[in-house]
């Protein structure tokens, strides 16, 4: 079984988010970058089919070279291959097309990307890419298992879950509970070593639409000040004539 993980490069969520050009770029300076959550997950599983069946695993990113210690970081968790697609990641549906073009050539049955990133939280790359490749879609994926050619996944839905029975090849939008964070891997010595010597191929991108475009952001209004009160009566007296909840 051959598999593709899609790697985001994100934002650490402890760094501090600023904008540049009147709000309308954002400013990467001094900001830590890791592997999108979501992708880890999938990653991880990703190890398991490989340890386990003896699959292979590579991963892909649409980015510059700037995301190429998040790729092998990947590489040191355990899989065999990288591959950079050399552009930045403007647009869902851009990034879902450079994925597409790699993934048609790469005979994948197994295509694994993280249910959305952290950073613009589109949501959207996993659904298009499925539709460019006329593969079986699983979203919102919390538990996956593949004997031979078929596929048993498991997938979030309103109010519980859901059971479903697939073939491959298969495109799936992971997230936690396809593994447990206690089930993540930190890169020991030997494999950071091995990392460095494992492919990372980078390819020119392929013309595709850039079918949205980011105006502008906007920071989330401040917190208010905090009123202290020493009593009850104090408190119901100001959710009734200020905060006017009751």
């Amino acid at each position: 079984m051959k598999i593709l993980v899609c790697i985001s490069n994100v934002p650490d969520t402890t760094s501090k988010i600023n904008f540049t050009e009147n709000d309308t770029k954002f400013d990467t300076t001094g900001v830590q970058f890791v592997i999108n959550p979501n992708d880890e997950f999938g990653l991880t599983r990703a190890m398991w089919f490989k340890e386990k069946q003896g699959a292979t695993v590579h991963i892909a990113t649409v980015g510059e070279a700037a995301v190429e210690p998040t790729m092998r970081k990947a590489l040191a968790i355990g899989a065999d291959e990288g591959i950079r697609v050399n552009a930045v990641p403007t647009d869902g549906f851009f990034v879902a097309a450079q994925l597409a073009n790699i993934i048609k050539d790469g005979g994948y049955d197994l295509v694994i990307a993280g249910r959305e990133s952290i950073d613009y939280n589109g949501g959207m790359v996993p659904g298009i890419l499925a539709t460019l490749l006329d593969m079986n879609f699983v979203n919102t994926c919390i538990g996956l298992d593949i004997e031979g050619d078929t596929a048993t996944a498991v997938r979030e839905i309103d109010g519980g879950k859901e059971k479903l029975r697939t073939s491959l090849p298969l495109v799936i939008g992971g997230q936690k509970g396809l593994v447990e964070e206690s089930d993540l891997r930190i890169p020991n010595m030997r494999g950071i070593m091995m990392a460095r010597k494992k492919a990372l191929n980078v390819v020119e991108p392929v013309d595709a639409l850039n079918a949205t475009k980011d105006i502008s952001f906007d920071k989330p209004a401040p917190k208010g000040t905090v009123k202290l009160v020493e009593s009850v009566d104090e408190l119901v007296d100001l959710l009734h004539k200020e905060a006017k909840v009751i």
